[in-house]
């Protein structure tokens, strides 16, 4: 293995990258001794051995966040709220070395990691931080002489599972509204691409978070996952994954009832109309598939297209497709990196053989990359045209740089395609036409819609899907109602009390 120092200097990092678990305000190894390979998708080369939690590292996570529970829920909001401010201001001043980390660990191109996902966690933790002490309860109008209120109360502990497409950016989401809500967190990062949210551990410790409020334990989902999934004493478990790796959460959930949210996979259909601006659509619909190598699961994998422009949009989409620059994501001009693994590849290129079994058509892409990047885990932008909206590729998620394009004749067969698979999440749409905008806003079958853009997303704004995309929601003040608790008091003002048993 190379020696970290010079991986890290490699990758311009000024701090020693954390490859340990991290329970009760400490760095330390698995109690098994067990490490997993953090590997650069680049050129496949190993980054650092990471410590890989088992049940009784989740154990011990678990005993320190209910020992912190106490003292962190009753600590005035306002509070907790300073210190999730602090960690905005952190991020943002580490914010290279944070984007550095990320790139170098999942195969983002450092434009986006400094644009977007380094940013977003910071507005993240900042709105947040604001909120905390702004999330109230209600007053409810009951019959006379009785006061009605609500209280919103933590859950208590939550276990939190991250996915190895936006490590850093969804530990904010998940982190955020939990800790503004005053629960305490085992988190399990994915053991794949953990080393931002460690490093996001570090500056919690800078910003004052008391030990014990979060722990994170990044190991295999059928372990440490399922360990947290399990565990009598966390009240709720909220995680992004897979649909698959969802409906088994739901299960191991049921011992204790834990509260569940799940955000999970997507085929988002991205329908452009016949009136649509096509140059704007033609950017927009780049962007929400090829964006992170298509590893979203918001990501406009069907492409959708008006039978009438459909060989003009083409004819824009395919070169502007086949010009993405791939190339090592710590290069500023790349614009898509590698997949984050050389075995997801693999699965992303095998529905290309996939699509030319079910009759498809190859317009662009479809293998590999040779040369230099044939070292890592690249796939070059692919556009296949389906005969099906029922064809596989048309409905099982690929979650890769792969769209599916299908042709439609009007509105009512777009929505019907549209609405045509099991998941439920991401959507949108192009045109000119404001009616058609909104209607088709309201009946497609899914938890978000972007007219005239695509793959926007705000603190303030909720996340989350329908159907097999799972449910709850992330972001917003529908996040904090997923991390709190309704509790119900009345109160006798000058009520008299009925005469019923009196002696």
């Amino acid at each position: 293995m190379q020696n970290l120092d010079d991986i890290q200097q490699a990758a311009g990092l000024k701090t020693a990258i954390r490859h340990q678990l991290f329970i009760g305000g400490r760095f330390v190894d698995a109690a098994s001794g067990e490490t997993l390979a953090s590997i650069n998708p680049h050129d496949n080369s190993t980054i650092a051995e990471v410590a890989l939690a088992g049940k009784e590292d989740v154990d011990r996570a678990v005993a320190a966040a209910g020992k912190a529970f106490p003292a962190w829920s009753r600590m005035a909001a306002a509070d907790r709220g300073r210190i999730l401010l602090k960690l905005a201001d952190l991020i943002e001043d580490n914010a290279e070395e944070l984007a550095r980390l990320e790139s170098l660990d999942t195969g983002h191109p450092i434009r986006d990691s400094r644009r977007l996902d380094v940013p977003r966690t910071a507005a993240c933790f900042r709105y947040f931080g604001g909120m905390a002490d702004k999330f109230q309860g209600e007053t409810i109008p009951v019959e006379a002489g009785f006061l009605n209120y609500t209280l919103r109360e933590p859950v208590g502990i939550v276990g939190q599972v991250v996915p190895w497409n936006f490590p850093l950016m969804f530990t904010s989401w998940k982190m955020a509204p939990a800790l503004a809500a005053g629960n305490c967190i085992v988190m399990k990062p994915a053991e794949i691409t953990p080393l931002s949210s460690l490093r996001i551990a570090e500056l919690m410790q800078e910003a004052g978070l008391p030990d014990g409020v979060v722990n994170m334990v990044p190991g295999l989902g059928q372990v440490a996952g399922q360990a947290i999934a399990e565990h009598p004493l966390i009240s709720k478990i909220a995680f992004t994954g897979s649909t698959a790796t969802g409906k088994r959460i739901v299960q191991a959930s049921s011992g204790n009832l834990k509260k569940v949210q799940l955000e999970l996979g997507g085929k988002g259909p991205n329908i452009v109309f016949e009136d649509a601006n096509l140059q704007a659509a033609v950017n927009g619909s780049a962007w929400a598939i090829f964006h992170n190598q298509g590893q979203a699961c918001i990501a406009g994998s069907r492409l959708m297209l008006h039978e009438r422009i459909a060989d003009e949009f083409l004819d824009k989409f395919l070169p502007l497709a086949r010009s993405i620059r791939l190339g090592n994501p710590l290069d500023d001009d790349t614009e898509m990196g590698p997949l984050t693994s050389a075995q997801h590849r693999e699965r992303v290129l095998s529905y290309v053989e996939v699509a030319q079994e079910e009759g498809g058509e190859l317009l662009a892409g479809g293998k590999a990359p040779s040369g230099e990047l044939a070292r890592g885990c690249y796939v070059e932008p692919t556009v296949v045209r389906a005969r099906s909206f029922q064809d596989r590729v048309a409905q099982e998620e690929v979650f890769g740089p792969f769209v599916t394009v299908l042709t439609f004749r009007n509105d009512e067969e777009a929505l019907a395609m549209a609405n045509g698979t099991d998941y439920g999440l991401g959507s949108g749409l192009w045109t000119s036409n404001l009616q058609r905008a909104h209607r088709v806003a309201r009946d497609l079958h899914a938890g978000m819609v972007w007219i005239n853009s695509y793959k926007r997303v705000n603190p303030g704004s909720p996340f989350g899907g329908v159907g097999q995309s799972g449910y709850g929601r992330e972001m917003g003040f529908d996040a904090m109602r997923e991390y709190t608790q309704v509790k119900s008091v009345w109160v006798n003002v000058d009520a008299q009390i009925p005469p019923h048993f009196v002696r």
